[in-house]
């Protein structure tokens, strides 16, 4: 499998495998300074590489998973809107207050379906993640979805939500123009909206903030994504006063792709490449194009009246309670 990133940055977990990487390119740089034939040892490190990143990836703990969704690499929605999204127009303000930049919405192509796309986009550097809150959408970024929303309903367009957020922005504006209500009318409208409706979370799903535009018919996932109630660290410094201890937050909150799809709380888990979707994003975009787009049309195939049934009861069902030892005790068990 071939990288499309030069050079990854390396996640805490991932020190022999940066090591790894570190010889190859040592033996590849030796090789065309001393000219020498280095073949043979770097495809026997590449070899050792792929199995290591591979036995890696299939036994991440939750709390990795989490460093995984929040890599500096990782693609973000406007990299997959530029990859699978055709003839993009983007659509801008809630008609109340102003444009929140954490929430883009517009109309496009995916594949052969037409739809409406809303997406949080936390920014890639300093300057973007400013400008987008760091992906955290206040009361116009939530009014201005469902506006959009509205206008899908209108013209008979699917919806499109890609999820990526640690949280609705908490700030003092926020609250004074009514961001928990904003959400919660959100969630109102989404229920009942007469058109079809696909979420997936693309990265970090953080509270009511992803809860805001995840309302749909099928919900999805990323493989390493996660989507939960809280942060791991948020959780950490509530029940223990401490953000060290949010590994066994994040083990506790049950917030991976596996988790929520044997919870019932997800439909389907999306693929990511070996090594997580920062180390090969075309391929991540292919996929979540092709899970759109087989979506799309099987939601299509139903009345409106079906699909608004469906969704209701799809709902109500949502969620398993599963008996387990007392959270404070979680720290000492060895599961």
């Amino acid at each position: 499998m071939a990288e499309s990133n030069d050079t990854i940055v390396g996640l805490p977990f991932e020190k022999p495998i940066a090591r790894l990487q570190k010889q190859i390119a040592d033996l590849e740089t030796e090789q065309i300074k001393a000219g020498r034939d280095y073949a043979q040892e770097i495809r026997q490190l590449r070899a050792q590489y792929i199995s290591l990143l591979r036995k890696t990836y299939q036994s991440l703990s939750p709390w990795e998973t989490v460093q995984v969704a929040r890599h500096p690499q990782r693609p973000l929605s406007r990299d997959y809107i530029g990859m699978i999204v055709k003839n993009f127009v983007e659509l801008h303000g809630d008609r109340r207050f102003a444009d929140d930049k954490a929430i883009v919405g517009g109309m496009g192509r995916i594949g052969t379906e037409k739809a409406l796309l809303l997406a949080q986009q936390k920014g890639r550097d300093t300057k973007e993640k400013i400008a987008h809150n760091f992906g955290m959408a206040q009361p116009e970024g939530y009014r201005k979805a469902l506006r959009l929303m509205k206008l899908a309903e209108k013209f008979h367009l699917p919806v499109v939500t890609f999820i990526d957020t640690p949280g609705a922005y908490p700030g003092i504006g926020s609250e004074e123009r009514g961001v928990a209500e904003a959400i919660a009318r959100n969630l109102l409208e989404m229920s009942r909206l007469k058109t079809p409706i696909v979420c997936v979370v693309i990265g970090e799903g953080g509270s009511g903030g992803a809860l805001g535009i995840a309302v749909g018919d099928k919900v999805a996932m990323l493989e390493y994504a996660y989507y939960s109630v809280i942060s791991p660290e948020g959780c950490a410094s509530i029940l223990w006063r401490t953000g060290e201890k949010a590994p066994e937050a994040a083990e506790a909150l049950k917030l991976t792709a596996t988790n929520l799809q044997a919870l019932g709380v997800v439909d389907e888990i999306i693929p990511e490449p070996l090594g997580g979707a920062h180390r090969n994003p075309a391929e991540t975009a292919h996929n979540l194009e092709r899970y759109i787009v087989r979506t799309l049309r099987e939601l299509r195939r139903l009345d409106t009246d079906d699909l608004l049934t469906k969704r209701y009861d799809a709902w109500r069902a949502k969620g398993k309670v599963l008996e387990q030892q007392p959270v404070e005790n979680l720290s000492s068990s060895t599961t």
